[in-house]
């Protein structure tokens, strides 16, 4: 299981903010921050008010105990230690 919780939320330019957190895979949590990015507001063919936000991060795995890995006959192995997380959302206001 895989679940992330934000802990401060600080502006980092028009339109973005840092999100600090903690990231737990396998059991193991270690603090990560996402770059977060409004993308763009619009009001949809039903009066609601529609937000898409962008985030991203990249962790080494090797940082959650994710440490198999695979060695290629050319050299170098299977699967790198950088992992990129990208998230995008879209969030609608509650009347």
């Amino acid at each position: 299981m895989i679940t992330y919780r934000s802990r401060a939320v600080q502006p980092a330019g028009p339109g973005r903010w840092s999100v600090e957190g903690d990231l737990t895979v396998r059991d193991v949590t270690r603090p990560v921050v996402l770059e977060l990015s409004f993308d763009g507001g619009v009001t949809d063919t039903w009066g609601n008010v529609r937000a898409g936000f962008t985030a991203s991060a990249q962790v080494d795995r090797n940082d959650f105990g994710l440490t198999w890995n695979q060695m290629l006959e050319g050299g170098g192995v299977l699967v790198g230690r950088t992992v990129s997380i990208e998230i995008e959302a879209e969030l609608v206001r509650v009347a």
